[in-house]
C-alpha cells in the first residue's frame, strides 16, 4: 500500500514513518556514508522533516518498502537552502513546484523488488502532483542518480553544471509535469496506476 503523509509528526507517533527514518539511516548513513543528522543512532532526520513535508511511503505489514519526500519550494528546501550554486540561474520555487528528496528503498529488497518499488513511488508522486496542479519537480542528486532520472522518460533539464560536493559529482534537475507526463513514463515502462490513501490533515509535531 502507498500512503501519503502530510507533515512529520515526530518520532514515536507513526510506526510507518519511524520505519522510513530507520531505513534512511541504513541507506544514507550506513551504506552511503552521508554526513547527515542521526537521532538515537537509529533514525536519519534532517531540518526539512517538518510539518510542511509530504511523504509518499509504500509499506507492507507496516514494514517500510520505499519512500520519497516532497518539499514545498515556497518554504526552505534542500536546493534553495543548501545547494543554490547548482543552479546557473535563480532556484526554481513557488507554490506549483515541489522538490523530490530522500528517495529511499528498503535495503532488504532484492533488485527486481527495488525496481518495482521505485516505479510505484514515481507513479504515485506523479499522480499526486498532477492532481494538485503542480507544474514542476526539482531534485538534487549525484551523477549516478541523475542518469537514472534522465532515463525515466521525464521531460526534464539540468539546472546547471554538476559540481563535486563532499567528493561526489552532484547536480540539480527540473522536471516538467503535464498531461503528457504519465504517457511518457508509461512508454518508458515506469508508470502504473497506483491507489493512494487519502491525504490526511497536517500532522502536529510531537513535543
Amino acid at each position: 500500500m502507498i500512503k501519503i503523509y502530510n507533515g512529520n509528526p515526530g518520532l514515536g507517533v507513526s510506526p510507518e514513518l519511524d520505519a522510513m527514518h530507520r531505513d534512511r539511516k541504513r541507506v544514507f548513513v550506513d551504506l552511503l556514508k552521508w554526513d547527515v543528522p542521526v537521532i538515537g543512532d537509529a533514525y536519519e532526520v534532517d531540518q526539512f522533516d517538518t510539518e510542511h513535508a509530504i511523504y509518499i511511503v509504500e509499506t507492507r505489514d507496516r514494514e517500510h518498502m520505499g519512500s520519497m519526500r516532497l518539499l514545498p519550494t515556497d518554504r526552505p528546501h534542500l536546493l534553495g537552502a543548501l545547494f543554490p550554486d547548482l543552479c546557473e540561474g535563480p532556484v526554481p520555487s513557488g507554490t506549483a513546484i515541489l522538490e523530490i528528496t530522500r528517495g529511499c528503498l528498503s535495503p532488504r529488497l532484492r533488485a527486481a523488488e527495488r525496481l518495482r518499488a521505485r516505479n510505484r513511488l514515481i507513479s504515485a508522486a506523479t499522480d499526486y502532483a498532477l492532481q494538485r496542479g503542480v507544474s514542476h519537480f526539482t531534485c538534487v542528486a549525484d551523477s549516478g542518480w541523475l542518469k537514472q532520472i534522465l532515463s525515466l522518460g521525464w521531460d526534464c533539464r539540468a539546472l546547471g553544471e554538476q559540481r563535486r560536493i563532499a567528493g561526489v559529482l552532484t547536480g540539480a534537475l527540473e522536471i516538467s509535469l503535464s498531461e503528457r507526463t504519465t504517457d511518457l513514463l508509461q512508454a518508458a515502462g515506469i508508470y502504473s496506476k497506483v491507489t493512494l490513501s487519502p491525504l490526511g490533515p497536517p500532522a502536529r509535531l510531537a513535543a
